[in-house]
């Protein structure tokens, strides 16, 4: 009877154990996959987002003169949409101490973009400030 016993094989309550455990785990693997690939495609449209932002940053100013003004456009069909905002900047400390501002001398201008992607969730918004430098006599239109 001990030999027949050894041979009798797993219960179907043990085989039924076994499958839903590995269902669980193929659900965890499945799960931790979808939040990888969810990953590397944020990735790569925030990198692309990045690659459009500095191209719009480094048109600023070339090809004419800097002067304060609202801009926007869009690249690949309105999936990447950009809004530039070019405003002259001042000193906090100047302006709190009420001295006047040097005429006739290069004047600095604050550069805002913001660029935006996809259904512009909060996780797919970039914004760059800088400051750029421009004549005096800057007075065109934004470029």
């Amino acid at each position: 009877m001990s030999a027949r016993r050894r041979q009798r094989g797993y219960t179907l309550l043990e085989v039924i154990v076994a499958f839903a455990l590995l269902a669980a785990a193929l659900t965890l693997l499945l799960g931790i996959l979808s939040g990888a690939t969810r990953q590397v495609r944020w990735s790569g449209e925030a990198g692309r987002a990045a690659l459009y932002a500095q191209s719009v940053m480094d048109q600023v100013g070339v090809g004419g003169r800097l002067a304060a003004g609202e801009q926007d456009g869009e690249f690949e069909e309105g999936r990447y949409r950009w809004q530039l905002r070019i405003a002259p900047w001042r000193d906090a400390t100047t302006a709190a101490a009420q001295q006047p501002v040097a005429v006739g001398g290069p004047r600095l201008f604050e550069v805002t973009l913001a660029m935006e992607w996809g259904d512009a969730a909060p996780g797919r918004r970039l914004q760059l400030r800088t400051l750029r430098m421009a004549a005096a006599d800057a007075t065109a239109v934004l470029p």
